[in-house]
């Protein structure tokens, strides 16, 4: 103990546990994680030998916030890409070290701890060195040592330019080294954008190959499809390499078979290996397979919200054509239906019956925050259809799971078989989904029903290239000996719809774009998508254009757009990378041109249960207003009335307000009381000062009675805009449902 403490004493102490903090802890994460990359390593000593120049020999109060912090970024990190595959931004600190979050998705701990317990020890030695060697002054650093995080940042620069690196980010860069590059782009975009200034940005982009609908190709059937109803599978997060038919078709390196059951129905159906996810989350996944449109490529109001604010474009979606071409439409999902507004968008959008977890009676096998585990799910799902069966329509059902959602949970014989939750989780899905294709083969159902197995989204695969954008699709049509095992060519979600009415031979709204699964194409198409903060575009001839968070575009030579490799070709700022931009904005406007003056109505007569207790400001939600934006200086309006349903019960409420996750301060009560005889009416509005993207009220309730919600509207304006004439709720709800 004295021999420590002597040494702890000692003037360079203090030094070297600043650099074992700063440089070796994160240069031992990223070994540890599989994270290796020559340019990572760069990042970290740059970045950590910054920091260790200017922490070193400042005070310990100034100095002690800053290594907190930097801290936390490091637990945040890998966290976040543990959880979705993906390096945090500023906002998601806050939503990664709020502890409901970390409950509900990481089920109750870190998915690294041994991080936050290094990074703690190593904080305490530093602190110890200060201390105990207080009265020793600490030696001066060489001024040359300053020149060395300039020369390290400067080397990582070079190298990305002079040979870029299309690895995923968090392998090249830590965080405060992304945000440091990311604004020297904004800054050099800018200047760009002022010594171009010649009137090139006004010239609009090129938008059919991307809009328009191509039905050029050549069929595959000869005549219509003989089915006579439509499943859609969409299974949470997969992405296309679990499937060991698309691994073969485009070469693969990944070969972990996770999915083997699935992949071996795949053997009997149509797969399409090269096949686009466009974008992340769920609302935005279904909205672009339903409605045959790109979803926004950044952080927007979803289009399916925007959308209950129209009452044409909405008829052009699939549920609504084939229930006015005779079929009875239904939608039925594993989790609550409220949250990103699905109780108000499914029916929107053409289904007559939309259902989530209250409609499940059959017990679960697992206590899953997020709704119903896969196994069960799929019990109850096969209840449903048997009713399906014993109706004289012709149906469409489109099923969404939830199992492989973080924190991927999974029973214990299978957290015991795996190397990981997310493994096991998958490997529970795997099982649940055969025993049920199996039971509906049994059952006589793959006789008479087009069932398409697809993704909403891509949880991204460990060091794959393209896996957050890798989808897959997954045809069993009851003519499949005319069908090939595998359709060469590049798809996504946005030609679903479209492939869809095709098999049935059904007309096409020309609303809806892309191309359709069951004809071959003899030319590529343009197609895109915005995963992990990268805007790709393919432009149909052999290159697929990647426009990383520095605004700078880097081309690559690739017949298709999912590949497990592809040749660098150049890579490029200034006024071709803002096209590539403005195509993704372009499409952002395919149904709003401006979110302002948009009247939003989230409330609607149906009776809400509370619970005893909120659990989770996310599940517990009791309207379905998230992912909502607010223009530079607008103004926003809210407006509610919430009553209790039950006299002999008071209902307790809350009103939150969260920007990325982050909670954003409204000035409202804690918590209100509402009875049936005293209902909660607010009405309420703020300024936006800056522009807000991902911006979620999250209303909470609780006690034990149930609540109505028949008043919840959003409008964002111009500030000192006339006020328009106010619908009453019911009129709102009518029109918005």
């Amino acid at each position: 103990m004295n021999t420590l403490r002597g040494w702890l004493q000692r003037p360079y102490a203090r030094l070297i546990t600043l650099i074992g903090l700063l440089m070796v802890v994160p240069l031992c994460l990223r070994l540890a994680l599989g994270w290796a990359n020559p340019l990572g390593y760069l990042s970290d000593l740059g970045i950590g030998s910054l920091l260790l120049v200017l922490l070193y020999r400042r005070a310990w109060w100034l100095a002690l916030p800053v290594l907190v912090l930097w801290g936390l970024i490091n637990v945040a990190s890998a966290e976040l890409v543990s959880a979705v595959g993906r390096l945090p931004n500023v906002s998601d600190l806050h939503y990664l070290i709020d502890p409901q979050f970390i409950e509900n998705s990481t089920g109750g701990g870190f998915a690294q701890p041994w991080l936050a317990a290094a990074l703690l020890l190593a904080l305490l030695v530093w602190l110890a060195t200060l201390w105990l060697g207080r009265s020793t002054p600490a030696p001066r650093l060489p001024r040359k040592t300053w020149a060395a995080p300039l020369l390290l940042l400067i080397g990582h620069w070079g190298a990305q330019h002079l040979q870029p690196s299309d690895d995923d980010e968090w392998r090249l860069y830590n965080l405060p080294h992304q945000l440091l590059a990311a604004s020297v782009g904004e800054v050099q975009t800018r200047a760009e954008e002022w010594l171009e200034d010649d009137g090139i940005d006004d010239l609009p982009p090129q938008m059919a190959g991307l809009t328009q609908l191509d039905l050029d190709g050549q069929p595959l059937l000869s005549a219509p499809g003989r089915a006579r109803n439509v499943m859609i599978i969409t299974l949470e997060g997969i992405p296309g390499a679990y499937i060991a038919a698309n691994r073969e078709a485009l070469h693969s390196r990944y070969q972990e078979n996770l999915m083997p059951k699935l992949s071996r129905w795949a053997e009997r159906g149509m797969n399409t290996p090269d096949y686009v996810l466009h974008s992340h989350q769920t609302i935005r996944g279904l909205y672009a397979m339903l409605c045959g449109d790109y979803d926004k490529l950044d952080n927007g109001t979803p289009k399916g919200v925007e959308m209950l604010t129209q009452s044409e474009r909405n008829q052009a979606c699939l549920p609504a054509q084939l229930h006015n071409h005779g079929f009875a439409t239904h939608y039925l999902q594993g989790a609550g239906l409220r949250f990103m507004a699905k109780d108000k968008i499914m029916p929107h959008i053409g289904f007559d019956t939309t259902l989530g977890l209250e409609w499940f009676t059959n017990a679960s096998y697992l206590d899953f925050p997020w709704g119903k585990d896969d196994k069960a799910f799929f019990e109850g799902a096969l209840d449903y259809v048997g009713q399906l069966k014993k109706q004289k329509k012709p149906w469409m059902l489109t099923l969404l799971t939830v199992g492989t959602h973080q924190p991927y949970s999974a029973p214990d014989d299978y957290l015991e078989r795996y190397d990981t939750a997310k493994q096991a989780a998958v490997g529970y899905l795997d099982d649940a989904i055969d025993q049920f294709l199996s039971d509906l083969e049994r059952q006589g159902v793959l006789k008479d029903t087009l069932v398409v197995i697809t993704s909403d989204e891509s949880h991204g695969i460990d060091g794959v290239r393209l896996a957050s954008s890798w989808g897959f699709n997954l045809m069993l049509a009851p003519e499949q000996a005319q069908l090939p095992k595998v359709k060469t060519g590049v798809y996504g979600h946005v030609d679903l719809a479209t492939s869809i009415l095709d098999y049935f031979a059904l007309p096409i709204p020309d609303a809806l774009s892309g191309r359709s699964l069951l004809r071959n194409y003899d030319t590529g198409r343009e197609i895109m998508s915005f995963t992990n903060g990268k805007l790709r575009y393919h432009d149909g001839q052999g290159t697929l254009t990647d426009c990383d968070f520095q605004q700078r575009c880097r081309n690559y030579a690739s017949d298709g757009f999912i590949a497990d490799r592809a040749t660098f070709k150049g890579q490029y700022g200034g006024f071709r990378a803002r096209q590539i931009a403005a195509r993704a904005t372009a499409l952002d406007h395919s149904l709003l041109r401006t979110p302002l003056n948009q009247h939003y109505q989230f409330g609607s007569p149906a009776i809400i249960p509370l619970q005893a207790q909120i659990k989770d400001d996310w599940a517990d939600n009791l309207i379905g207003a998230q992912y909502l934006e607010m223009p530079k200086g607008s103004h926003t309006r809210v407006r509610l009335t919430v009553r209790s349903v039950d006299p002999q019960q008071d209902a307790y409420i809350l009103l939150k307000a969260k920007e990325l996750e982050q909670d954003v301060p409204l000035g409202l009560p804690d918590e209100m009381r509402v009875t049936a005889d005293q209902p909660l009416v607010m009405d309420f509005s703020f300024d936006n000062p800056q522009s807000r993207k991902a911006f979620s009220f999250h209303l909470l309730g609780y006690g034990l009675g149930a609540v109505e919600v028949s008043d919840f509207s959003v409008v964002t304006e111009t500030p000192g805009q006339d006020e328009p004439q106010e619908e009453s709720a019911e009129d709102t709800a009518a029109h918005s449902s």
